[in-house]
């Protein structure tokens, strides 16, 4: 996919007309905004017509010389404003040409430090090619410059051999070697932080990192994915702690689909979720905790789709679902905790159906607030989650607009549920018949 940047003069090259249609234009112009202002004159003095008269005075003679000379002379300056013209862009084009061709010098050389068997050379390569890319003279070679930054984290790696003294040099190597890797996530996050438009800012712009592996810490928070397409599709995060903490998704297509997060901290608290499209639809989240607490879902879609939790705390703690689309269709809670406690459900679609393996799930709050209920025990569902053993509890929930469905649920109808919902049941709550 590619993303509508916007264009710049200087990236379809030079296009100028031929100097005759060039100046035959320029002396139409001339000659209608001439006759334009003789006719405005005309009518504002209130002219009744024109006294004739067979023979000419020496003054009315000279004024008549006076403006042909006058004529002839507008003409050559409006010739030599016309060259004048050209001869600033063809300047123009030519100074873009050649900040263009030392651009591409430079750009070689990074690229072939890149892959230079030193890993400082390489990390020199790495800040030379952001730089370029901040210097860029058009958002095609910025591009450019990203994708291989991105390409070289997409790259195969050997994993870490230990600490052993006989791995000792190679361990060197692999520490090395990621550290340029680390310095690579880290300058695509601070110039992701940058306001869109301003120099050295590269919101907008496309990010492709399908399939990377990170094995250590990456910090995106508070970046701002604006427009672009960020594809983090098929990545596998292990050990590390991933923080997109206060970042906001406004615009943009994100898309973490088949992603695994092995060990480590998963963090989107306080990010906001505003338009465009997120998509988590078939990842693992397989570290110690996963945190949206605090998060906003306020316009867009965000799917869960099939996304597997199995993480030892899922926290929605305080999330506000307010607007747009968020779908969790087949997702699996496979172990630990996962807690809605003190989410708002206030405008949006929140789709639970074919649910699995919810361990002790607490989601107080679905659907515009539904106070304090909980889903406690082994096998709860929502949809066609299995609600059995301990019945769950909706103490103190309050239906106030949205849609929940249980459709398809069996087993005992939670406990409280009916009472928050009151007689008749609301068209936007969709219950299995044996509940009513």
């Amino acid at each position: 996919m590619k993303t509508r940047l916007p264009s710049r003069r200087g990236d379809r090259g030079l296009r100028l007309w031929p100097v005759g249609s060039a100046l035959a234009l320029a002396f139409t112009a001339a000659i209608l905004v001439a006759a334009g202002v003789f006719y405005s004159g005309w009518e504002l003095l209130a002219v009744q017509g024109l006294k004739s008269q067979r023979r000419i005075d020496a003054k009315t003679l000279f004024d008549l010389v006076t403006l042909s000379f006058g004529v002839v002379a507008g003409a050559g300056a409006l010739v030599a404003l016309v060259v004048a013209y050209r001869r600033q862009r063809v300047d123009e084009e030519g100074a873009r040409r050649e900040a263009t061709r030392l651009h591409t010098e430079r750009f070689t050389t990074a690229v072939g430090q890149l892959g230079d068997a030193s890993p400082a050379v390489r990390l020199g390569a790495v800040h030379a090619l952001a730089g370029l890319a901040d210097d860029a003279p058009d958002t095609g070679l910025r591009q450019t410059c990203i994708d291989v930054l991105c390409a070289y984290l997409q790259l195969p790696f050997t994993p870490d051999p230990g600490g052993d003294d006989a791995d000792r040099e190679e361990h060197h190597r692999y520490l090395s070697l990621r550290k340029v890797r680390q310095t690579i996530l880290r300058l695509i996050g601070d110039h992701y932080r940058r306001p869109q438009g301003t120099h050295r800012s590269w919101q907008g712009y496309d990010l492709d990192l399908t399939g990377v592996t990170i094995d250590g810490d990456m910090d995106f928070g508070d970046v701002t994915f604006a427009d672009g397409v960020v594809n983090f599709s098929g990545a596998t995060f292990s050990g590390s702690t991933l923080n997109f903490g206060g970042a906001v998704f406004c615009g943009a297509r994100v898309y973490f689909g088949d992603v695994t997060f092995a060990d480590g901290v998963v963090n989107f608290s306080g990010a906001t979720f505003s338009d465009g499209m997120v998509s988590f639809s078939g990842a693992t989240f397989a570290g110690d905790s996963v945190f949206f607490a605090g998060t906003a879902f306020t316009g867009g879609m965000v799917s869960f789709d099939h996304t597997v939790f199995s993480s030892s705390h899922v926290s929605f703690i305080g999330a506000e679902f307010s607007a747009g689309y968020v779908p969790f269709h087949g997702a699996a809670f496979t172990s630990g905790t996962v807690s809605f406690e003190r989410a708002v459900f206030s405008g949006n679609r929140v789709s639970l159906g074919d649910l699995q393996n919810l361990g002790d799930l607490r989601l107080p709050g679905h659907t515009r607030i539904l106070g304090d209920l909980r889903l406690p025990g082994h096998t709860r569902t929502l949809g066609d989650l299995q609600l059995s053993e301990t019945p769950a509890f909706f103490g103190g929930a309050t239906l106030t607009g949205g849609a929940l469905n249980f459709e398809g649920a069996r087993g005992p109808a939670p406990d409280g549920l009916l009472d928050a919902v009151g007689s008749p049941v609301p068209p936007t709550l969709i219950l299995p018949p044996t509940w009513r």
